[in-house]
């Protein structure tokens, strides 16, 4: 389970970096809330 989390961190990480989007534009293209990316990436 730990691997899958921080593989998904990695994701939204790398997305977020490259495509110059805000936490809301990555929370909508992985279908998460904003509040989940924020969890993750913290």
């Amino acid at each position: 389970m730990k691997d899958y989390i921080e593989q998904r961190a990695l994701e939204i990480g790398e997305y977020i970096i490259k495509s110059n989007s805000t936490v809301r534009e990555a929370a909508k293209k992985f279908g998460i809330s904003k509040s989940t990316v924020h969890t993750v990436l913290h």
